[in-house]
């Protein structure tokens, strides 16, 4: 059994102690390969090292972008700085973590418009997928996605929209990122899983955040993939091995691994 966390911030300062350890707590519970989204330029280089060391048993493979959050007055600057970053000779497996975030703050969404459909460009000129951010912006994310429709693949990171979100993306050819809260008594995600299927979705821990129980709370880590996957699991009904085929199988084509 082979699982992959296709979304894990490793380089974080939650991991500056015990980064080896956590990969190989990984390793140990079957994660062969994890994923690793841009922030901003504060962490690009961080991002960027660690994926170039050797860690035995799991490849650690980097993404390039600038995540909405950090989209502010400078967003042009930051912009550039993720641009030469994607340009410097590293193989990315994706164009993210980018979208849009109208949960915290609204002051900047025009400019996390233009930023989220200028890297989707970005995306298309080198033929490489996305992996969207999308708290409370599912929609609009959809809309913009739109307008590359049949010319860029991805992820909608993080899923937790509705039935009719998760039925728009599907007929973009996206996938649907699925993590810890998969595991929350009261999310609705699991009853929603069947609807979506499994085809359809790749997992993911977002650590350090969104911890699945019984570490709800707790930094999050990409060994807790294992806990996603038999939640996964109980909602469709299979067994764990299939579980784990099938998003790896998932994941495999999409990022092109």
């Amino acid at each position: 059994m082979n699982l992959i966390d296709t979304h894990c911030h490793l380089y974080s300062d939650e991991f500056k102690e015990d980064v080896a350890e956590a990969i190989q707590r990984a390793v140990t519970l079957k994660v062969n390969t994890i994923l690793l989204p841009a922030i901003d330029e504060e962490t690009h280089q961080r991002l960027i090292d660690l994926a170039a060391k050797q860690h035995d048993g799991c490849s650690i493979l980097p993404m390039m972008g600038v995540h909405p959050c950090s989209i502010k007055e400078n967003f042009e600057e930051e912009l550039a700085v993720a641009k030469s970053f994607l340009d410097n000779g590293t193989k990315y497996c994706a164009v993210g973590e980018i979208g849009l975030d109208f949960y915290w703050d609204v002051e900047f969404k025009a400019q996390q418009i233009i930023a989220f459909e200028r890297q989707i460009e970005w995306a298309v000129e080198r033929s490489l997928p996305i992996v969207i951010h999308s708290r409370k912006s599912t929609y609009e994310c959809i809309q913009s996605v739109k307008k590359y429709k049949g010319k860029v693949s991805g992820v909608f990171h993080c899923f937790s929209g509705s039935k009719e979100e998760a039925e728009e993306i599907k007929k973009l050819g996206f996938l649907m990122g699925i993590g810890g809260v998969a595991t929350y008594k009261n999310s609705g995600l699991k009853e929603l899983l069947p609807n979506i299927g499994l085809e359809n979705i790749v997992l993911e821990t977002d650590s350090p955040y969104l911890s699945p129980v019984p570490h709800r709370g707790k930094r999050n880590e990409s060994a807790h993939i294992r806990l996603i996957a038999e939640a996964v699991a109980v909602a469709f009904n299979l067994p764990l091995d299939e579980i784990a085929r099938q998003t790896t199988a998932n994941a495999q084509r999409l990022f092109k691994l």
